[in-house]
């Protein structure tokens, strides 16, 4: 290949140096040597196995990096064969096999020439004809080169099947050697078994292979992956007769060829079914095992005896006004008379009410009365405002129960429960039924759990209804389920537009607002156009909020946001919002975003590895000159992402409503608006809202607004813990 830019897609030539190499996710900077081109040719991709006089073929794109210039982003990598005996003896003297050096290399090539690799694969006895090879060494170094033709093969016929370089490493480490006849005889196993790859991919990828689209493998994956869709909007089961169809309609496949197909599913064990009719519930394993499991522990903690406090409640509400130095209203006062008889309470109440006083009051009077406490919330933020709140140490609920990322494993569970006497548990309604099952099973028999949440903000990402589930079950529990609801606002909170608003909006009104130029918390812009939205959110941010009120566009002030989609979702103005408050040349890229420094940066799925959680915002502290990884600084650690990995984060400028859960900022910006019309509904705004400490601006349409207020209707969960707890 004379002229590389003859043909911008492929690129051909020997690995003359590998700069770096990642062994985790296989991210390579290496340079290649072009025939007929004197210059050495910067190629950086996801490979495995590539060793320096290699030659290859790579297929792709070139771009221009800001730091490094031109460079070739290879998406296809096709290992060749050496073509020259200096290629061979290169390839060889690289240091690929233990035992082989430069020396060797070239007394290899001068015996065999050309045929030195056929000879190393299919002759290795004849090895021992070279000085200084021996039997041993020789069947050595024809295993190690049968090895590199099996990943060689592997990645071939996974790229050849449309698989990204990427995602074939992935797979590579995790069958090894079997890929080929693992991913052969069945590819939708991918979308369970290879992370990133769902069932629409595994699905193109079986498409490609030639697996007939009628098939059990794609009906089984199928119906696996409509529960799991089922899942991601909250269920935690669904009932067949509403299964089937969404899944002929996704695979459209015969509704009897589905039919069967379930029935196996529940033979082999992938689906739990309860009872046999259409609306009997169906199950993935487990969501089945959480709920079983939260249902029988939940009863087992009711039913076993427990210890009674030393005190009275006028001696309980005494020491903990005392201690706290606050002063209880008689409804506070009435939870401790709840608490001295119940197992489990349950403390609710929307802003306002009194929730972190109490909680306050209560965990201050139990230490004192020589109680073992325990305090986590779902998230980290949480449990850091939990901390602050109550002056004591609060841990996320994976950290209390001491999660084993390796095992995907709890080691506080039924066989070695938690040391507390009392366990509590705030931001209960983002809770799960997963998470609250661990944590079930981890409480002794005589402990008290005290769980605080409110019911009217958006329930759990992940699939139930747990807080809900315990207010329906407290109205037939008995005694030892006991819910404490705070209703009355308190007098200081009353003057807040964002207290009384939220409280507004709950009763379906629209809240009352702050005048132009007034010392109110709760301010509307009203525009109509949705760009009118945009450039009024942007002004607020850089300019309008920071100069009027002093917060810092980008640490103290979010956008919160009802869609991730359109002009006015957290993806567009993720990017408008950054290039206006954080422009610059220097960054890392990864599938259209640019991560610069000092960016903020939110993490969106839990990694407990780096110790990292959904939700947790930092700002991009250092960024590699290479362009190869990322530092962020969280709270209380940095953390490095390698730049293939930076899709378990995002740009957090502006963020989902959903993402906010458990989160409280100085200021929040929402944009609302009829292009959201489908998000539009009274417990997205009433939460958005309460996130707020300081200052609310909604930017948009009034009649946005009045949809929101007037649309209660929350989509129902499909859940049965509080009938599975009251059957046991």
């Amino acid at each position: 290949m004379a002229d590389l830019r003859g043909d911008e897609r492929n690129l051909v030539g020997s690995v003359a140096r590998i700069v770096f190499h990642n062994k985790d996710n296989g991210w390579t900077v290496l340079r290649l040597s072009v025939e007929g081109d004197a210059i050495l040719r910067t190629v950086v991709g996801a490979f495995q196995g590539l060793t320096v006089g290699e030659r290859v073929k790579f297929s792709g794109k070139w771009i221009v990096d800001s730091k490094h210039g031109r460079q070739f982003k290879a998406e296809v990598c096709l290992p060749l064969a050496p073509a020259t005996l200096m290629g061979i003896e290169k390839f060889l003297g690289s240091g690929m096999v233990p035992g082989i050096g430069k020396v060797m290399a070239k007394r290899m090539v001068d015996r065999f020439g050309l045929e030195t690799l056929d000879v190393i694969e299919s002759e290795p006895a004849r090895l021992a004809e070279v000085e200084g090879i021996g039997p041993r060494r020789a069947k050595a170094i024809s295993v190690a080169m049968r090895e590199k033709r099996d990943i060689k093969e592997v990645m071939v016929f996974l790229e050849s099947a449309g698989i990204s370089p990427v995602f074939s490493h992935r797979i590579y480490k995790r069958y090894g050697k079997k890929a080929i006849r693992m991913v052969s005889e069945n590819p939708y196993r991918l979308a369970s078994d290879v992370h990133g790859i769902g069932f629409r991919s595994a699905d193109k990828i079986a498409a490609h292979l030639g697996v007939p689209p009628n098939s059990d493998h794609r009906a089984e994956a199928g119906l696996i992956y409509t529960l799991e869709e089922f899942a991601s909007e909250g269920h935690v089961f669904v009932p067949r007769q509403n299964l089937l169809p969404k899944a002929e309609a996704l695979l459209e496949m015969d509704l009897q060829l589905l039919e069967r197909s379930i029935n196996r599913l529940m033979l082999m064990g992938g689906v739990v079914q309860e009872g046999k009719g259409d609306d009997s519930p169906v199950y993935l394993p487990r969501l089945h095992a959480a709920e079983d499991s939260a249902a029988s522990n939940l009863k087992r903690i009711l039913n076993s005896p427990f210890k009674q406090l030393p005190v009275n409640t006028a001696e309980a509400v005494s020491r903990a006004e005392q201690l706290s130095n606050i002063e209880l209203a008689p409804e506070q006062r009435a939870a401790f008379d709840v608490l001295m008889n119940s197992k489990v309470m349950v403390l609710t109440g929307g802003p306002g009410t009194g929730k972190t006083t109490l909680l306050k009051g209560l965990v201050s009077c139990l230490a004192d009365l020589k109680m073992t406490i325990a305090l986590a919330a779902p998230t980290g933020r949480a449990a850091r405002r939990m901390a602050e709140s109550t002056g004591k140490d609060a841990r996320t609920i994976h950290r209390l129960l001491e999660y084993t990322p390796r095992t995907n494993t709890f080691e506080r569970c039924r066989r070695r429960p938690l040391d507390a006497d009392v366990i509590f548990v705030d931001e209960v309604s983002m809770v799960d039924v997963e998470l609250f099952a661990a944590l079930l099973a981890a409480i002794k028999n005589n402990a008290r759990l005290i769980l605080v949440g409110d019911p009217d903000q958006l329930p759990s990402v992940g699939p139930g209804t747990v807080l809900s589930d315990l207010l329906r079950l407290g109205k037939r529990g008995g005694k030892r389920l006991g819910i404490v609801r705070l209703t009355e606002i308190f007098r200081q909170a009353r003057s807040s537009l964002i207290v009384t608003g939220a409280h507004d909006i709950l009763a379906g009104h629209e809240p009352r607002l702050g005048k132009k130029n007034s010392d109110a918390d709760l301010f509307m812009v009203e525009r109509e156009n949705p760009q009118d939205c945009l450039n009024v959110i942007k002004s607020l941010i850089s300019d309008r909020i920071p100069n009027k009120f002093g917060f810092d566009p980008i640490g103290d002030t979010q956008v919160l946001t009802p869609m991730h989609k359109g002009l006015l979702g957290a993806t567009n103005l993720n990017s408008e919002l950054q290039e206006l408050l954080n422009p610059g040349d220097q960054y890392v890229e990864f599938r259209g975003i640019k991560y610069r420094l000092g960016d903020k940066i939110m993490q969106v799925r839990n990694n407990y590895d780096l110790e990292v959680f959904n939700g947790d915002i930092g700002r991009v502290s250092t960024i590699d000159k290479a362009g190869e990884w990322i530092e962020i600084t969280y709270t209380s650690r940095t953390v490095r992402y390698p730049a293939t990995e930076l899709d378990q984060t995002a740009l957090a400028y502006a963020c989902s409503v959903h993402k906010s859960q458990g989160s409280e900022y100085p200021a929040v910006v929402i944009p609302l608006h009829t292009q959201h019309y489908v998000m539009l509904q009274r417990n997205l705004l009433y939460t958005a809202l309460t996130r707020g400490k300081r200052l609310v601006v909604i930017v948009g349409s009034r009649r946005a607004l009045k949809i929101a207020v007037r649309n209660d209707s929350m989509a129902e969960r499909c859940s049965g813990l509080t009938q599975r707890t009251l059957k046991m």
